[in-house]
C-alpha cells in the first residue's frame, strides 16, 4: 500500500506544469457558451411592471419537486419554484399563453417573452434563470451530490469545490464528464494535472452534467489490505477455536 501511494503522490498537485513562480498566462482558454433551455428545465420567469400588482399571477410559478443535493445546496429536498419546459420545448405563462423556448439561451428567452408581454402588459421588464441547473459530482470526493447552482457560468473547478475537494484516493488525470445532448449521452475526460483543462471545451458545464472521479492505486491497494486485515481476523479467530475445540475432546 505505501509504495503504491508514494506512486501516485506525484500526481496529486493540480496543473503541475505551471512551474513558474512569476505570473503566467496561457495562449487560449476555453470559451464560455451559454447553454440552452431543454426540455424538462425549469425556469424561474419574474415580471415586472409599472403596476406590480398587474404581473403577480403570472409569476406565481408552481411548485416543482426536486433532487436532494449536499450541504452546500440549496435542494434539501425543497420544492422549486420555476415554469417547467415540456416536451414540446414550451412554457405556460398565465395571461400570455404558451411560448416555446427550447433551443434558446436564457437571454433570447428573456427577450421573447419581454415581446409577448408588451401585448398584455405596459413596459415589462423580463428577468429569466434556470431554476434546477444542476451538476452531479460522484466518485473519490468528500462530498458527492447532485448540486444546484445558483448561475450558468460555472467550471468544472467550481463543481468540485462544491464537493469539497477530491480525496486524497482520487485519480486527478483521468475524471470523466458525461453530458446529455439532444437525448444522446456524450463522454470527456479532464486531467486536472495539466494547465489544458483551461482549455477544455469541458471545462465549463453545461446543466445536467455528471462528473465522475475514479479511484486511484493507493485506493485499490487500501481495499486489498483492509481485505486481508479482515481474512487475518477471522483465520485468527477460527484458529483458536479449532484450538479450543480440540483441546476439549
Amino acid at each position: 500500500m505505501l509504495l503504491a501511494a508514494c506512486g501516485t503522490s506525484k500526481h496529486v498537485p493540480y496543473f503541475g506544469d505551471i512551474k513558474s513562480r512569476n505570473s503566467d498566462q496561457l495562449d487560449s482558454i476555453a470559451r464560455f457558451t451559454k447553454p440552452v433551455i431543454q426540455s424538462d428545465d425549469i425556469l424561474s420567469v419574474s415580471i415586472f411592471t409599472l403596476n406590480p400588482a398587474t404581473a403577480s399571477v403570472v409569476n406565481q410559478a408552481i411548485n416543482l419537486p426536486t433532487l436532494g443535493g449536499g450541504q452546500n445546496t440549496a435542494l434539501s429536498a425543497q420544492a422549486t419554484n420555476g415554469f417547467l419546459v415540456d416536451e414540446n420545448g414550451e412554457i405556460e405563462l398565465t395571461a400570455i399563453g404558451k411560448i416555446k423556448v427550447s433551443g434558446l439561451t436564457t437571454t433570447e428567452a428573456r427577450e421573447l417573452i419581454r415581446e409577448k408581454a408588451k401585448k398584455v402588459f405596459k413596459e415589462p421588464n423580463v428577468q429569466v434563470r434556470y431554476a434546477n441547473f444542476i451538476v452531479t459530482v460522484l466518485g473519490e470526493v468528500n462530498a458527492p451530490a447532485a448540486y444546484t447552482l445558483p448561475k450558468e457560468k460555472v467550471s468544472i473547478l467550481d463543481a468540485i469545490g462544491l464537493a469539497g475537494d477530491l480525496t486524497i484516493y482520487g485519480k486527478r488525470d483521468n475524471i470523466l464528464i458525461v453530458r446529455d445532448t439532444e437525448g444522446k449521452k456524450e463522454y470527456a475526460r479532464v486531467n486536472l494535472n495539466s494547465s489544458d483543462i483551461f482549455k477544455s471545451p469541458y471545462f465549463y458545464l453545461k446543466q445536467n452534467d455528471v462528473i465522475y472521479v475514479e479511484p486511484n492505486k493507493a485506493r485499490t491497494a487500501a481495499n486489498n489490505a483492509n481485505s486481508l486485515q479482515t481474512l487475518g481476523v477471522v483465520t485468527s479467530v477460527l484458529t483458536v477455536l479449532v484450538l479450543i475445540f480440540t483441546t476439549l475432546r
